[in-house]
């Protein structure tokens, strides 16, 4: 629990001052470290503070129920009345533009209570690093406006912000029913081209079967934002989940964080998807064979756990000729993922060229 004289709601702005100069410090990516951008003072980050505690797995069941009230926090946030995403900013700041939209948003009027995170993978890479990775990912792109390109290796730089997920942890034993398929040739005689042939067809014996499989599932990782598309952050892995660190809100001074929107329970409800998935694979290598039927699976959960994490993500949002194009860096590899556009021009002249081609072609063998 954090020690009586720590106000847990000012966490959120995330405020270090240096020790030598009093401006604000901020985690310099890949240092471990704090730094100062005034006078270059470094303080080392020794470990998380009082009030985190190691990282833990807690209970489901218990806080679907009744969350205790040392795993919550209330904190100030900024929200964008375009895409929904609800942001603390770095420092003190009290307005701003949404990362993800790139929409003018103001501090929300109240605080909102929410369970603490407890774990952060910190920034690895810097915001140099993101946007060479960025202009290479769009230097690879066919048919994307020239113009978008240039304004985006030239534009402003990139926003890092901490985003938040679920991970979750659970033990299953599952029954099933289902059909064991066991591939068999049948020789037939057939009639082809005015001739009759022998041929082979393939055929399937089935036969029932039922069992059980078991799996315990680690670190089952959900999305709980609604600010960014799946498309994207789903494509963002691999995440080192193995490197994340106890909440320490060091790690985000210098950068903004979002709140959670898509609550626990639903979270759970996308993780039971991934692990109903994985355990349909299971059960049709249980059941082997050359083919494999899945008429029921019935799931016993037990042990379930979870931990509200913070991935650290470089997003860039443009608003370019009056459209909304979205880039996002995976804050610990420079994987990048983004927005599509596309260059009607350049369409155009790729289909006239081709069409050109293709005719002097089609001339050229007329000729012969």
């Amino acid at each position: 629990m954090p020690p009586p004289d720590l106000d847990v709601t000012a966490l959120p702005e995330h405020r270090f001052p240096c020790d030598a100069c009093g401006a604000d410090m901020r985690f310099a990516p890949g240092a471990g470290a704090m730094i100062c951008d005034h006078c270059g003072n470094r303080q080392e980050i020794e470990g998380p503070g009082p009030w985190a505690g190691a990282i833990r797995e807690q209970d489901l069941a218990a806080a679907l129920t009744a969350p205790a009230e040392d795993e919550t926090e209330e904190k100030p946030l900024l929200s964008c009345p375009n895409c929904g995403a609800e942001v603390a900013l770095a420092g003190a700041a009290h307005a701003g533009e949404c990362p993800f939209c790139a929409t003018p948003m103001v501090t929300c009027t109240g605080a909102h209570r929410r369970l603490k995170p407890r774990g952060v993978l910190p920034f690895a890479i810097d915001e140099p690093a993101a946007r060479e990775a960025m202009s290479e990912w769009l230097g690879r792109l066919w048919f994307a406006p020239s113009g978008l390109k240039d304004y985006a290796r030239k534009g402003r730089s990139l926003n890092g912000i901490y985003v938040p997920y679920w991970t979750f942890d659970a033990a299953t034993r599952s029954a099933y029913q289902g059909e064991r398929g066991t591939v068999y040739y049948e020789t037939r005689s057939v009639m082809r081209d005015g001739k009759r042939q022998t041929v082979r067809v393939a055929k399937v014996r089935w036969r029932g079967v039922s069992g059980r499989v078991a799996r315990a599932f680690d670190d089952v990782l959900v999305l709980a934002s609604h600010a960014l598309p799946k498309r994207y952050t789903d494509a963002l892995p691999p995440w080192d989940l193995a490197a994340l660190e106890p909440y320490n809100p060091e790690f985000l001074a210098g950068f903004s964080a979002e709140a959670y929107t898509v609550e626990l329970a639903d979270g759970f409800t996308e993780a039971r998807a991934q692990m109903d998935a994985v355990i349909a694979r299971d059960v049709k290598f249980d059941i082997g064979g050359d083919r494999q039927r899945i008429h029921h699976i019935d799931t016993e959960v037990s042990d379930a756990s979870f931990k509200h994490v913070l991935l650290p993500v470089w997003m860039a949002a443009y608003k370019y000729r009056g459209q909304s194009y979205r880039f996002v860096v995976n804050g610990r590899t420079g994987r990048v993922q983004g927005e599509r556009p596309w260059s009607a021009w350049k369409i155009a002249f790729a289909v006239i060229v081709g069409l050109a081609v293709a005719g002097a072609i089609g001339y050229v063998a007329a000729m012969q």
